[in-house]
Parts: C-alpha cells; structure tokens; sequence
C-alpha cells in the first residue's frame, strides 16, 4: 500500500465502478451463496472507505477487495455459529480451501465473470429468471432498470432473482463453465444474455444518458471471451456486431449532447479499428456456413459501416439479409427494421405502409421506436401532419431524455412544414 492517501474515498468509488461486478463474481466461486457473496461485497467497500484513508490505497484494489471480502464472509460465519453449527463448518472449510489473495490474479478474477455467467444460464434456470439475474449480479443492474429493460413489474423481477438464487444453491448448480457437448448447448443462453447487457450499454431504455459505456464495454469483454472459448460462427458473430455497433459510439451525440442519427453521423469518428475486426470476424463467421442470427445482424451493421457515405449505403444488400434474417429469427422488431430498409430502397411511401401495418398489428403499438420510424417515413414522403402526429406518439411512449429531445424537434420541425396544430 501507499501512505495515508486524502483521495482514497475517490479512489473507493472508481473502484466500485470498476472492479465491484469482477469482486461479486469472485466471492461467489468461493463463497458459493450468492447472498453471502453480496454481503461480503458490500462489507469489504464498507472496510476499503474506512481503511485506505489511513493505510493508503492498496497496488491492487480488486485482490485486496476480494481478500477482505473473503474474510468478512467467515467473520460473518462465525458470529452465525452459535445458532448454526453448519455456519462454523463453513467458516473452517473456507479459510482451509481459499487460496491466499496474492494467488487471485488477474486471469483467475477475469474468468470468474464467465463462470458466473455459465452458472446464471444453467438450462435448470427459466430463461427470462437467466437473463434477469445475469444482468443483476454480473452487470450491476438495479431490479428496476431490469424491470424496465423487461417492460415488467419490479416485484415480478424481484421474485425472479430470489427463485433463481434459490434454485442455484438448492439444486447445487456448480459454478463453472461447462464442457463437452454441454457447452455449445448453454451457449444460445449465455449470447443472449450477453447481447442483452451490450444493448443496456448501447441504447439505454430511460434517463439522462443515451449510453452506458461500463455495460457495452463489459458485454465486449465477454464476447471476445467466448470467441476464446468456443470460436463458434455465432459467437463471432455477436462479437462483430457489438464491436461494429461501438465503434460509432463517439458519433452518436453532438458536442451538445443531442442525438445524430446514423445517415447525419459523421463517419470521421467511426472507429475504424473496431469495424475492420468486427467485419473480419463476420468473413469468419460466413466461412463457417452455420449462419445464424447474429451473424446476419453483424453483416447488415456491416454493410452501413462500410459505406463511405449514407448516400453509398446498399440498401438492397441490406434488405435481402433481412429477407433471410426473418427466416431465420422472425421477429416483430425485425420485420420494423425489414420495413425500414425498404422505405430506404423503394421509397417512403412504401416504407410507411409496411409500418403502419405493422403497428396495426399491435405487438408493436407501445414500442417507441415504431412510431418513430413511421413518422420518419411519413416525413421523407413529404406528409408533415401525418408525421407530426407519429412523433408525438413515439414522444409519448419515450423514457430516455436525448431521445424525447430529439423527437421534439423534429415535431418542431414538422409542425413548421404544416403539420401539428400550427
């Protein structure tokens, strides 16, 4: 450690948010109890605040995090032993089996969010129980951000984490990452959950804040380790599409913080060192012949990035791997997206259409995002009351301020063409 040091409580916040999810995964492999593992968490950033403003921060904040963390679970024991002899077994067989914290290191901690995220997604689990209590425990999430990303109740989800907690330790579902044909059997599971955690990084559902990079930026973390893992066509696939996706993150938000849609973007700031390994890794994808859904995902993200302008962009290579995406994943989300590519090739009155039958359909009336591309399409066909009206609906159903700013001025902007009430 370094001396008393005037920062550290600073220092315990970067902390947090930088090594709190890598801790938590860590204390579960060797705690095994999700619970105990949370209070430990908790205990030892509770110890860190009242320790390194005296002693100094430590050369490395996560083994000392895991290390107290570890300690405090067996002190907790201990005072648990006299009403519980179980609680004293534990305590001795923790302080026997656990590795000394310099053992902990950096590999060790990095593979215990993947461990974690194999144990989350045990086929034993409820799918939508999988995907909740990964986005808890791995990423942090509160239950009423999981709650909104689920358009669910909180109570409902709350019930999901404590039943699939539960489930974990009742059935003794052990913390690992499969092998044998049980891997590629878990892996539909685990890339849905990870793609999941990516989108809340990507496109958060409300606040402020159009993006959470800490999400977008642990779900790549966690692609590139199951590319390791099992370099499978889909694997890759998830990968290139989320790198491909990041690599405009810096375009996405004026100076001032207001949305740029992708056609206004500019291109500049794509990062083109994550476009060219997210378009290789789709050629690897494609060579393999296992096409699935990710992959089509990642080449239609790839076909906009590669397009030195909106106006370059293939519209219609675009609009034929939506034709076979929606064989193989339909979905109503992508038939929107299908309808949008063709409002782009074939013009906006045609694009208008197919959305507005979709809406019509009514899995889609609440999604904002819907109303949105409508109103778009009704704007390019020159129809500015029809949009005004589509874009005071996407604006009614929207949670997340950038975009609620967005479709105000574009509101603004149609009622001034003869749309709205003006």
């Amino acid at each position: 450690m370094t001396g008393g040091a005037p920062d550290a409580l600073p220092a315990v916040e970067a902390a947090w948010r930088e090594h709190s999810r890598r801790v938590l995964a860590t204390l579960i492999r060797l705690l095994r109890d999700f619970d105990l593992a949370e209070e430990a968490l908790h205990e030892a950033f509770l110890a860190a605040a009242a320790t390194w403003p005296r002693d100094g921060i430590p050369a490395n904040p996560r083994a000392w995090l895991v290390s107290a963390g570890r300690f405090k679970a067996i002190d907790r024991l201990r005072r648990r032993a006299r009403f519980d002899k179980a609680a004293e077994e534990l305590a001795r067989e923790f302080e026997h089996e656990m590795e000394p914290a310099a053992d902990e290191n950096d590999m060790a901690i990095r593979d215990d969010q993947l461990r974690l995220i194999f144990t989350c997604c045990h086929p034993a689990l409820p799918a939508e129980a999988q995907v909740a209590l990964t986005l808890r425990e791995l990423c942090g999430l509160t239950t009423e951000e999981i709650a909104r990303a689920f358009l669910a109740a909180t109570p409902a989800i709350a019930q999901r984490i404590v039943r699939a907690k539960a489930k974990i330790r009742d059935a003794g579902i052990p913390y690992e990452v499969p092998d044998g044909p049980e891997l590629p059997e878990r892996l539909d599971s685990v890339l849905r959950v990870i793609y999941l955690v990516f989108n809340e990084g990507y496109a958060a559902h409300s606040g402020a804040a159009l993006t959470r990079a800490d999400l977008s930026g642990e779900a790549i973390r966690l692609g590139r380790l199951m590319a390791e893992l099992l370099p499978d066509a889909e694997t890759f696939g998830l990968l290139a599409l989320m790198l491909i996706n990041e690599s405009r993150r810096r375009a996405r938000l004026s100076p001032e913080g207001e949305i740029v849609l992708l056609a206004d973007q500019d291109r500049a700031l794509w990062d083109r060192g994550l476009i060219a390994e997210g378009a290789a890794l789709v050629d690897r994808a494609f060579a393999t012949r296992h096409i699935g859904p990710y992959t089509l995902q990642a080449a239609i993200a790839a076909v906009h990035a590669l397009a030195e302008t909106a106006e370059e962009t293939d519209w219609d290579q675009i609009v034929a791997l939506y034709d076979v995406l929606m064989r193989a994943a339909p979905s109503p989300v992508v038939r929107l997206n299908r309808a949008v590519a063709v409002g782009m090739a074939r013009g906006p009155d045609t694009g208008a259409e197919l959305i507005a039958a979709l809406l019509g359909e009514g899995e889609l009336a609440g999604y904002h995002l819907a109303h949105a591309a409508l109103a778009d399409m009704l704007r390019r066909a020159g129809r500015p009351r029809a949009a005004h009206d589509a874009y005071a609906k996407a604006l009614e159903l929207c949670r997340l301020e950038p975009e609620q700013r967005f479709l105000r001025k574009r509101m603004e902007e149609t009622r001034s063409l003869g749309g709205g009430d003006a």
